[in-house]
């Protein structure tokens, strides 16, 4: 009788509910950003097939952008799931501590692997030898093919090109010159050059021209030094544009120095942080790549490369600069994770 009890409740038990059509947009060639970008409606799963189990591999979770990362993943894998276990190199610098990390992970029993990486080549032999194990699912930042099952992720040229193009046209050939220090990221990371040759380009035609260029890894306290550094050299300077966090401690910075409103701001990607400065008109304007949606779309590909259903190999949300008088009609809905939350490292 028990039994019949629990069968019956089980047959009245909710089904899980359908989840909505995501707004993505994918390339004609996967992995190939240089091929034609379409728009594409993409319908995730309702439920993943058993309680699979992923390993998930973080640069850092030093800013805010990461934090929304890791957002997306929880969300998506409680609403499909399935578990994971999270690790972070700590820094850009850290490829070795990177490769033992997702080898120990996997070593540990996974079913696929999702990895942010800290370099565009130097995880390659690690994966395509992991590959052969699970499925490796890259996210957010770009990485060389081989072993990659799938990629969900934006093209770090675009945003460099939307940020430069924002002060192009500010700042068209013909005017007056404004001077810029540019603070791309930590030199060999799987985004920096991208986003350095989208930008260069952009500007290239315009009044504006790079006077400075300070690499170093996202940290506050590296890009605190590297601000100082640049305010302190006497090279005149109209603009800082570069990372979240090069933004986020330059408003600080200037207003110290009273030098607030003599040379504007711009970032390249979205943070809390960024995003209060661009409200309060601190910061001009910074990109969206709405890294909780490539979070989720990350989990979504992992599952799918497990259960033998992957068909979109490489996708992510179409990017969208924001700037202060759109800030309040802006959906943040995929960009900014709650301001309550915590990162999760463990997720059954």
């Amino acid at each position: 009788m028990q039994r019949i009890i629990a069968c019956m409740l089980a047959l009245l038990a909710p089904l899980p509910l359908a989840a909505d059509p995501w707004a993505l947009q994918t390339h004609t060639v996967p992995f190939d950003y240089t091929s034609p970008a379409r728009p594409l409606t993409y319908t995730p799963l309702d439920r993943a097939a058993s309680p699979w189990t992923l390993c998930i591999s973080y640069p850092h979770l030093k800013d805010a952008y990461w934090l929304s990362v890791n957002f997306g993943m929880v969300e998506e894998a409680q609403r499909l799931g399935v578990g994971f276990r999270l690790v972070e190199a700590g820094g850009y610098p850290n490829l070795d501590r990177q490769i033992e990390q997702i080898t120990n992970c996997v070593a540990q029993g996974a079913d696929a692997l999702v990895v942010g990486t800290v370099s565009f080549e130097g995880l390659t032999p690690t994966v395509q030898a992991l590959s052969e194990q699970v499925p490796v699912i890259a996210t957010v930042n770009d990485i060389a093919d081989p072993g990659i099952a799938a990629k969900a992720a934006v093209s770090w040229y675009d945003m460099g090109a939307i940020t430069g193009r924002f002060i192009a046209k500010r700042h068209p050939k013909g005017s007056a010159p404004v001077r810029l220090a540019w603070f791309p990221g930590p030199q060999g990371a799987g985004w920096v050059s991208f986003v350095e040759a989208g930008f260069r380009d952009a500007i290239a035609e315009s009044a504006a021209e790079i006077v400075l260029t300070k690499y170093g890894d996202t940290g506050r306290e590296i890009q605190v030094t590297l601000v100082e550094e640049t305010l302190d050299s006497g090279v005149a300077i109209d603009y800082i544009v570069g990372s979240a966090p090069t933004a986020e401690v330059a408003v600080s910075i200037l207003r110290a120095r009273g030098l607030e409103g003599q040379i504007n701001i711009v970032s390249d990607y979205m943070s809390h942080a960024v995003f209060r400065g661009i409200r309060r008109g601190r910061i001009l304007a910074a990109p969206t790549d709405f890294p909780i949606m490539q979070g989720k779309l990350a989990i979504e590909m992992a599952v799918r490369a497990i259960e033998g259903t992957l068909e979109t190999r490489h996708a992510g949300p179409q990017i969208m600069l924001v700037t202060p008088d759109m800030v309040g009609n802006t959906d943040l809905a995929e960009t900014l994770a709650p301001a309550s939350f915590i990162p999760v490292f463990e997720l059954d």
